[in-house]
């Protein structure tokens, strides 16, 4: 006898009969997170993804890794698995390249502490050498993918642990010298932010080659370089007309009056004097960049070459153009007043706030529906490289990039958003000195500890595929 059924027959949707069961994405979790945050204000014995161990570690961060890279996975983006080597290779590469990873063990953290804008992924890498408004070299920090307002400790306990694992990994240093070279990025926050507070010319205030510790000066000697040796020994065509052709540069001269919109809509934006050394802004050429940073790699980013005022290929101006995150500490951060903006206005806003007359080529733009950030390439464009560091120098080094973050949080109520004055307030609750500085010093201590753990993880779970593809959910 056949066996009876009722109601609608179900379609046979088993891998053998040709049809995949639905699925659908699996979304980010920033709103998840950002609930989470609240609650640690509320309670802060709430369980944080820090608390996790075994294979729910090692769960959460292959989740967060491959939620951070769903876009450039999903696309098979050039530098997908680029970037996943890249992260295997070095230590000090994972911790630079999984901001997301790191600060989501911080969620809700420190919500008594003062707000201001914060950089949000400080390391000895991301201070360097770069042209202000007037095209003159400074010393400061240099990248504002990351910016929100939040703690400020949130900058302090990145970049401690930023130095003590770059003065172990890159630098050969033990314990006891990465606490010393710790302690001197702390100690030249704090000075910087106490001279502030008395004299408040933050500002105006630029480190120079004329006014730089010795440690800073060199690094601008190192970055000297004639525009014109710069161009035709990176960038030129044989002709002087555009970009070469290489592995690293596409060229797409079918896109020239395209950029040339973009263009026009930054010298709008910014004020651009089209009678100084920008010329008059036109477009030579444009290309695709490839291979380029370590928490971007992968993502798009071009090359726009401005013909300079003299129009022979000596003096003209690259722009670059990089697709625009979202900040790793979106929905992290406690709970505040205010706004940064989004995509590439708020990485914008980041620039203008902590760097002194900046950048002019500083700004944002939409390409192809997907939100841009500018800038200019110049050939003094450079940051120090960490393994000519002496013993001293390391801890000179970490002294003025210290001194560097101070200014681009000082400078939070004078072209931020801040309505009150922020310099007392940090130093207030750096007090007492000692016991601030070893809260930090531990907290690196404990995420270097961490990190280790999290890096063999991620390194166990590329050799097995974890990330050749993003994850479904399974009806």
């Amino acid at each position: 006898m056949a066996k009876q059924t009722t109601g609608k027959k179900r379609a046979d949707t088993s891998p053998e009969a040709g049809a995949p069961p639905p699925t659908q994405a699996l979304t980010d979790r920033v709103e998840a997170y950002r609930g989470l945050a609240g609650r640690v204000v509320q309670d802060p014995c709430t369980m944080r993804p820090r608390d996790l161990t075994g294979v729910a570690r090692r769960r959460h961060v292959r989740a967060t890794i491959l939620e951070d890279h769903a876009v450039r996975i999903d696309q098979k983006a050039d530098g997908a698995d680029a970037k996943f080597t890249k992260l295997a290779e070095s230590l000090f590469s994972f911790f630079r390249g999984t901001s997301l990873l790191f600060h989501r063990d911080m969620v809700g953290e420190d919500d008594r502490m003062p707000t201001v804008l914060v950089l949000g992924d400080v390391h000895p890498g991301n201070f360097g050498v770069m042209p202000n408004a007037d095209n003159v070299p400074i010393f400061g920090v240099n990248d504002f993918d990351d910016v929100i307002y939040g703690p400020f400790t949130w900058d302090l306990k990145r970049g401690t642990t930023g130095f003590m694992l770059a003065a172990q990994v890159i630098g050969g240093h033990g314990r006891t010298r990465q606490r010393k070279i710790a302690r001197a990025f702390l100690k030249g926050y704090r000075h910087r932010m106490a001279f502030y507070a008395r004299h408040g010319d933050e500002v105006i205030r630029q480190m120079r080659p004329d006014n730089s510790p010795k440690v800073i000066r060199k690094l601008f000697d190192e970055a000297e370089e004639s525009r014109k040796d710069w161009l035709w020994d990176r960038y030129m065509s044989e002709n002087g007309l555009g970009f070469r052709a290489n592995f690293e540069l596409t060229p797409i001269s079918t896109r020239i009056d395209e950029f040339q919109g973009y263009i026009d809509q930054l010298a709008k934006a910014n004020k651009i004097d089209t009678k100084g050394r920008s010329g008059t802004l036109k477009v030579k050429d444009v290309c695709m960049r490839h291979g380029q940073g370590t928490a971007s790699l992968g993502l798009p980013r071009y090359y726009c070459l401005l013909e300079g005022p003299s129009k022979d290929a000596t003096d003209d101006i690259i722009v670059e153009f990089k697709r625009a995150r979202r900040s790793a500490l979106e929905g992290l951060v406690p709970p505040n007043d205010f706004n940064a903006g989004d995509a590439g206005d708020r990485i914008a806003h980041g620039q203008a706030v902590h760097l002194a007359a900046g950048d002019v080529f500083y700004g944002a733009v939409e390409i192809d529906g997907v939100s841009f950030m500018s800038r200019e390439r110049a050939p003094f464009r450079d940051d120090v490289d960490l393994d000519d560091l002496s013993k001293k120098g390391w801890s000179k080094y970490a002294k003025a990039c210290g001194q560097a973050l101070a200014q681009a949080h000082a400078r939070s109520d004078d072209i931020g958003q801040l309505d009150y004055e922020i310099e007392p307030r940090i130093l207030d609750a750096m007090q007492p000195k000692a016991l601030f500085f070893d809260d930090i010093l531990h907290f690196a201590e404990e995420a270097l500890d961490r990190l280790e753990r999290d890096h063999a993880l991620f390194c166990r779970d590329l050799k097995l595929g974890a990330f050749d593809m993003t994850p479904k959910r399974y009806r």
